[in-house]
């Protein structure tokens, strides 16, 4: 044994003592940190994709489970039996009480739903609170005239085939904005086929009217 031998024993490098034992540590403490954060940024994209949806909307039940198939069964002209344009050409939207009351001033069957509608809202002529599923800000105007009578839209463009449902969907409202889930639609991404209808931002809408028209259309079209 030399002289350097005695002085440097650590030096080594096949020696555990070495140096190299500490830094195989620190990598592989690293890799798991790493590992750790991934699984951790996973399951967290993967939690919130699925949770926040359901914290985001509160959802609410319409006054009256409403029957549309029933009803379109019985009228003759389809959607505008009852979601009709008045002689100025403004549209109706949802049939107010007095409309309704045409048929329904007295039960008519055994449906609870038109029990409770003639009991809690025709007797006591109280207007039923719907809850419009299409509902835009007050800042915006929507044409139904332009778009149903002028450019020849069928109503489950935008609705949905609502004429055939046989319940009320319960309404979905976004606890920030107050908006219907429906003009932000029902994938958070807003990926693929928008569900109930057409999707309602101001974008869906240029969207539209740029395949149709070649042209988004003007802000005064649409706001006011």
């Amino acid at each position: 044994m030399n002289t350097n031998d005695q002085q440097h024993p650590a030096s080594h490098p096949a020696s555990p003592e070495s140096g190299d034992a500490p830094e195989k540590r620190s990598n592989g403490s690293g890799w798991f940190i790493l590992l750790f954060f991934i699984i951790g940024f996973i399951g967290s994209v993967l939690s919130g994709w699925l949770l926040f949806p359901n914290m985001l909307y509160s959802e609410k039940e319409q006054p009256i489970d409403f029957n549309h198939e029933l009803h379109m069964g019985v009228v003759y002209e389809g959607c505008q039996s009852c979601h009709y344009f008045r002689s100025d050409g403004s549209f109706s939207g949802i049939p107010d009480l007095y409309s309704c009351s045409g048929c329904h001033q007295f039960v008519q069957g055994t449906d609870p739903e038109e029990e409770k509608f003639v009991n809690e809202y025709v007797l006591p002529n109280k207007e039923v609170p719907w809850l419009v599923y299409s509902k835009q800000p007050d800042c915006v105007f929507f044409s139904h005239a332009a778009h149903v009578k002028g450019a020849g839209m069928d109503c489950k463009t935008c609705h949905g085939d609502i004429g055939h449902s046989t319940h009320s969907r319960p309404y979905q409202e976004n606890r920030l904005t107050g908006y219907s889930r429906d003009i932000w639609g029902y994938n958070i991404a807003r990926l693929g086929e928008a569900k109930h209808g057409m999707r309602m931002k101001m974008n869906d809408c240029a969207d539209c009217h740029e395949k149709e028209t070649g042209h988004k259309g003007y802000c005064f079209q649409c706001h006011q």
